[in-house]
């Protein structure tokens, strides 16, 4: 009788730690995508600070631009009067500001590489995410049937693109109708 005790003993302990594995996976999963949506909101906010910075860069283009208009003016007005002199120490305040936008230029040009690489990533993480949502929901549903719990649905918010393929099937229904 006490080996019958023992075997029934041993099967109950180690449907439990079935149960508690799967419950470490779903926790692991879990987590899983909590660091990859942290990780998508870092990179959506280096993209924001990426066009904020190109939005400042162009403003103080354009400012230097209107600050050398006048000196590049002088330049010329000065050479036309033979004022070398005075020439030269027009060039002395444009030359700086002329260095300081194309320095501006080549940043501008380093933020749109940079930002094309991320918002590619992003895209494509993007929808890694999706998926990992659609893996973490299953592995939820399956450990929650596993133990016998009834399995919650959790339904997500649609994404704009599933509305518009949405709306489209319906208004094409309607024109063939």
């Amino acid at each position: 009788m006490k080996l019958f005790d023992r075997l029934a003993t041993l099967v109950h302990a180690d449907a439990h730690g079935v149960l508690d594995q799967l419950e470490e996976r779903t926790l692991l999963a879990r987590q899983h995508l909590r660091d990859a949506e942290l990780e998508l909101a870092r990179k959506r906010a280096r993209l924001e600070s990426l066009a904020d910075e190109a939005r400042r860069g162009e403003d103080e283009l354009r400012r230097l631009g209107a600050e050398m208009a006048s000196p590049d003016a002088d330049v010329a007005l000065a050479l036309g009067g033979g004022k070398e002199e005075l020439a030269r120490f027009c060039l002395r305040k444009l030359l700086p500001k002329r260095r300081a936008a194309e320095s501006l230029r080549r940043r501008r040009g380093e933020i749109d590489d940079e930002s094309a690489r991320l918002a590619a990533k992003l895209a494509e993480q993007e929808g890694a995410l999706e998926e990992l949502h659609r893996r973490v929901r299953a592995r939820i549903a399956e450990s929650q049937a596993a133990e016998g719990k009834p399995v919650l649905v959790v339904e997500l918010p649609a994404a704009d693109e599933e509305i518009e393929l949405e709306l489209l099937r319906r208004r094409g229904g309607e024109a063939t109708s």
